[in-house]
C-alpha cells in the first residue's frame, strides 16, 4: 500500500470518527467545540484496538506516524497526525512518542504542547483577537487573521470583574470558561489597581509534580483521563507594571517573575521545566473556592527536590527600554515588522540578569516575549524559550487590564 493511499484512508477513518455516536461525556463536549484543531488530550472515543490497523507490525507503524508527522508541519495540514492519534490506542501511544515537544521541534501539536516551552531559535508566531462586546481574547496561531476565518485557536481567556479585582480564566475552547470544566487550565488575576497580576496554573508546571497530596485536592471526573494528580491552583509568575502617576517616566515599565522557570534555564546547558505526557492531567474542579499554592511553597518543594527546600533563583523578565524617535515624536521598539500600530500595550520582554551570573550576552538581549498591536482589536504575540504558550498568552493578557496609575 502506498503512503498516499494510507493517508486518503487515514482521512476516511477520522470522517467515520466524526460519524460515530458518542456514548462517554468526553465524546460529546469536545464534538460540540470544534473551535480548535488542537486535540485534547484524550482519544475522542475508545475505537476497538482489534482490526487491520491496529494489528500493524510496530515497526511498520513507526514508519508510517513517523512519515507523517515530518510531512505535515502546518496547520491545518498538520491534523492529519492528530488523525493517527484517534485511530486505536497503540496507535496513539505511537504518536505521542514520535512528537516531539515544542523545544525540540518548533511545533503546536496537543493540548500539552500549550504548557511546555517553545523553541530556542526561531519564535512561535501568533495572534490575538479581543471582542470587546464579550469581554473575551482568542489565541490563534500564524502570522496574522486568514482572509476565510479558519485560523486554529490555542487558547481562549473571558474576563471577569470582581469588586477587588479581576480575572482573566483561560480555556482550551472559546465559549466554556467555568473551573469546573475539563478544559479550563489557569487564569490571571490583577490587585485593585491593576498594577500587579498574578499567574495561576491548574497543575504544576514540569517535574515539579511528585508526591504532593492535600485533603483539599479538588475531586476529578472518573471518566477523566489521568485521575491520579491533585489539582490546584499553582501561583507560577507575577507579573508587575510600576507607578507613573504623574506621566513623567515614558511608556509602561513592566516587571515579570516567573517562580516556575529557574535562571539557570537561559544558562548554557541549562532546561526549563517542561511538562511531561504522565504528568498531563486538564481535570475539572469542584464548585467553590479552590486552594491556592505558591510555587515556591515547602510541600511542593520537598516533592519535587527530594526534601531539599532551598528555592532556586527564578526567572526575571523585564521589559525592553524604548527609544524616544524626534522626527516621529514617540517612543519606539523594533519589532521587525510584526507591530505595525502604536500603542501603549506595545512591549518586548528579555531577561534581567545580573552580572555575576554567567549568562552570554547574546541570550540576555534575545527577546523572549514580544506583544504588539497590529489593527483594531488584533494584536501579534510571539514567544521564545523558556516561556510557554499558556505563560505568554498571560502575560498579555495583563496588558489588557485598565492600569489609570501605570500610563
Amino acid at each position: 500500500m502506498s503512503f498516499k493511499s494510507i493517508m486518503r484512508e487515514l482521512k476516511e477513518i477520522k470522517d467515520g470518527i466524526g460519524t460515530i455516536s458518542m456514548q462517554g461525556i468526553e465524546g460529546k463536549h469536545w464534538r460540540s467545540r470544534a473551535r480548535t484543531f488542537i486535540a485534547p488530550d484524550m482519544a475522542p472515543s475508545e475505537l476497538i484496538e482489534q482490526g487491520k490497523w491496529a494489528n500493524l507490525p510496530p515497526e511498520l507503524l513507526l514508519d508510517i506516524i513517523r512519515r507523517v508527522e515530518e510531512s505535515e508541519t502546518d496547520w491545518p495540514a498538520r491534523t492529519v497526525v492528530i488523525f493517527c492519534a484517534a485511530v486505536c490506542r497503540s496507535w496513539r501511544n505511537v504518536t505521542k512518542e514520535i512528537v516531539k515537544t515544542p523545544e525540540e521541534c518548533g511545533r503546536l501539536t496537543f493540548p500539552i504542547s500549550l504548557k511546555q516551552p517553545g523553541p530556542r531559535d526561531s519564535p512561535i508566531k501568533c495572534f490575538i483577537k479581543r471582542d470587546r462586546a464579550n469581554s473575551t481574547y482568542r489565541l490563534y496561531y500564524g502570522l496574522t487573521p486568514s482572509e476565510n476565518e479558519n485560523d486554529k485557536l490555542l487558547l481562549a481567556a473571558k474576563r471577569i470583574r470582581r469588586a477587588t479585582s479581576t480575572d482573566f480564566v483561560i480555556s482550551l475552547v472559546a465559549d466554556e470558561f467555568s473551573r469546573a470544566s475539563n478544559t479550563y487550565i489557569g487564569k490571571l488575576r490583577s490587585n485593585f489597581l491593576g498594577t500587579k497580576f498574578t499567574i495561576f496554573d491548574s497543575q504544576a508546571p514540569g517535574n515539579s509534580v511528585g508526591n504532593h497530596t492535600n485533603r483539599h485536592s479538588r475531586r476529578f471526573n472518573l471518566k477523566q483521563v489521568s485521575p491520579k494528580l491533585p489539582s490546584y491552583n499553582y501561583d507560577v509568575a507575577t507579573v508587575s507594571y510600576e507607578l507613573n502617576v504623574l506621566r513623567t517616566r515614558g511608556p509602561r515599565r513592566m516587571h515579570c517573575v516567573m517562580h516556575s522557570i529557574p535562571l539557570s534555564s537561559i544558562q548554557v546547558g541549562g532546561t526549563a521545566p517542561t511538562l511531561t505526557n504522565e504528568q498531563s492531567s486538564f481535570s475539572p474542579a469542584t464548585k467553590g473556592k479552590e486552594p491556592i499554592i505558591p510555587f515556591s511553597s515547602p510541600n511542593l518543594l520537598s516533592s519535587s527536590m527530594g526534601g531539599n527546600l532551598s528555592t532556586p533563583e527564578s526567572l526575571v523578565l523585564i521589559n525592553k527600554a524604548p527609544r524616544w524617535h524626534e522626527q516621529l515624536q514617540c517612543w519606539c521598539l523594533n519589532f521587525k515588522g510584526r507591530v505595525t500600530v502604536a500603542s501603549v500595550k506595545n512591549f518586548q520582554l528579555v531577561a534581567s540578569v545580573d552580572p555575576s551570573f554567567d549568562i552570554p550576552y547574546a541570550e540576555q538581549e534575545k527577546v523572549i516575549l514580544q506583544f504588539g498591536k497590529i489593527g483594531k482589536d488584533i494584536f501579534t504575540m510571539d514567544y521564545h524559550y523558556p516561556l510557554s504558550a499558556f505563560q505568554a498568552f498571560a502575560i498579555c493578557l495583563s496588558s489588557f487590564d485598565t492600569k489609570p496609575a501605570c500610563e
